[in-house]
């Protein structure tokens, strides 16, 4: 079994990771790391009579001296910290916050300080169905989160049709739970029931990170324009791209070949929908094309597919294993 410890385990994502790991076949939950100082179970009464692990405050010696892997469900600024103090270590890394998505120079532009450059490059970043050869040969992973993984999954199949002369625009949605535990002003009931709003259209911090790893990919200047918006639902996320073509082709022949032999992304015949993918690790995706325009439209849940079920399934691959052990694939609906 593999020694595993998740540090930020009373957040939404660190939950999450405790209800993929707690079944899973493989990955032996030993710690679980936060400020809270309790039984998981009385933290989280939903787990009570499933898991009763302790939570306490975090212990890298323990980590160093007892895991083969850890998550790090944090906030940005803090896992660089850690990433440092575990380094020297043989201890595999999943990072699900920012630190070690983005270049140094975009990370310090959106975010803050970069206080563990050693270690940058020795990241890579975790979308399995583009990058599972190098998630596969590595030690750590940075683990997008819900709106970069989603807008470059959509993305992936039609960089070579799209016309990089013209914008391409993401209208993104996000439930609520995307934004985290803690309460804010956005996420308070009054502001987000029976109501919906845009935020930070084209200067999101995830723009730049879709637009960097979407270079990265097709080595090419790309514009491209993101416009999030809150939704009032928990969970599920939804994205429509438009995009100028370059030439004719079929839209969902082209999902089809590049997504064939991956599990868990779903080709529909019509737009998508949230209950569909709610408690599932799968990505919808749907097209269609009209004239020179190009509409691509996928839904994800945004705490799994979005950020703890991509990390576990990035763990799988690094350790060896079938990437589809203890993922799962039945939605909450109705």
């Amino acid at each position: 079994m593999i020694k595993t410890a998740i540090i930020g385990a009373t957040g939404y994502t660190g939950v999450e990771l405790i209800k993929i790991l707690i079944n899973h076949t493989k990955f032996d939950l030993m710690y679980l790391f936060s400020n809270s100082d309790d039984k998981i179970d009385k933290i989280y009464q939903f787990l009570d009579g499933v898991c009763n692990l302790s939570v306490s405050s975090l212990d890298i010696d323990k980590i160093k001296t007892d895991c083969d892997l850890v998550f790090l469900a944090l906030p940005h600024m803090n896992s660089m910290e850690i990433v440092k103090k575990l380094s020297s270590s043989n201890v595999k890394i999943v990072d699900l916050s920012a630190d070690y998505r983005l270049n140094r120079s975009h990370y310090e532009e959106y975010y803050c300080k970069h206080t563990d450059i050693n270690n940058l490059d020795n990241f890579i970043y975790g979308i399995p169905e583009i990058f599972k050869k190098e998630i596969r040969n590595s030690n750590y992973v940075s683990n997008p989160g819900c709106y970069p993984t989603i807008s470059l999954l959509t993305l992936f199949a039609f960089y070579d049709y799209i016309d990089t002369s013209k914008p391409i625009i993401i209208d993104a949605k996000s439930g609520v739970s995307g934004s985290g535990k803690k309460l804010t002003d956005s996420s308070h009931y009054v502001k987000i029931n029976e109501n919906m709003f845009t935020y930070n259209p084209f200067i999101h911090r995830h723009a730049i990170e879709i637009k960097e790893k979407s270079e990265m990919i097709t080595k090419q200047n790309l514009n491209i324009n993101f416009v999030p918006t809150l939704i009032p639902v928990t969970r599920g996320m939804s994205v429509n791209i438009y995009a100028t073509i370059n030439r004719e082709f079929d839209s969902q022949e082209v999902l089809k070949n590049r997504y064939k032999n991956d599990k868990f992304i779903r080709i529909k015949e019509n737009p998508t929908d949230l209950k569909s993918v709610s408690g599932t690790h799968f990505c919808d995706i749907y097209s269609m094309v009209n004239d020179e325009t190009l509409f691509i439209n996928a839904s994800i849940d945004n705490l799994l597919r979005g950020a703890s079920s991509q990390a576990v399934v990035n763990a799988n691959i690094m350790f060896g294993l079938d990437e589809n052990i203890g993922i799962p694939t039945i939605s909450y609906a109705p």
